[in-house]
């Protein structure tokens, strides 16, 4: 599978995620929306505890189809109640997971609500996989 990250001249650089991401000759991998919520069903307390449960259920996500953080082409950030300095969170803890040479690309939307009462952070994915 060839994977190319690429940042075109003519845009501004990009910081924590790459503007263009192209796939070819893989398996697509599409990750619904992961919450806050641990493997017995408690859903963590605050933005940044919910923000690590997510990445922790990414990658079992990830892991139970063979790919990892790397396999990544795409991810949707969906923040409940969005304020500008919530993205000071998730690029803290996402780099924590993410391969700084080649992030993924991504998108953040700020949203009035999620699912159900208590949610703050939302995250879908799209991977490719040999």
């Amino acid at each position: 599978m060839e994977r190319e990250f690429i940042n075109p001249a003519g845009i501004a650089k990009p910081t924590g995620y790459t503007h263009v991401v192209a796939a070819h000759g893989g398996k697509l991998v599409l990750i619904s929306g992961q919450i806050g919520v641990d493997p017995q069903g408690k859903l963590q307390e605050g933005l940044r505890a919910q923000t690590v449960q997510v990445f922790e259920n990414l990658k079992t996500a990830l892991a139970a189809v063979g790919a990892t953080f790397d396999d990544l082409l795409k991810v949707t950030y969906f923040i409940a109640n969005y304020k500008p300095e919530d993205r000071a969170t998730l690029v803290e803890i996402r780099a924590q997971y993410f391969n700084a040479q080649q992030p993924p690309a991504s998108t953040l939307v700020g949203v009035q609500a999620l699912a159900f009462p208590g949610l703050l952070i939302e995250i879908e994915a799209v991977a490719m996989i040999d």
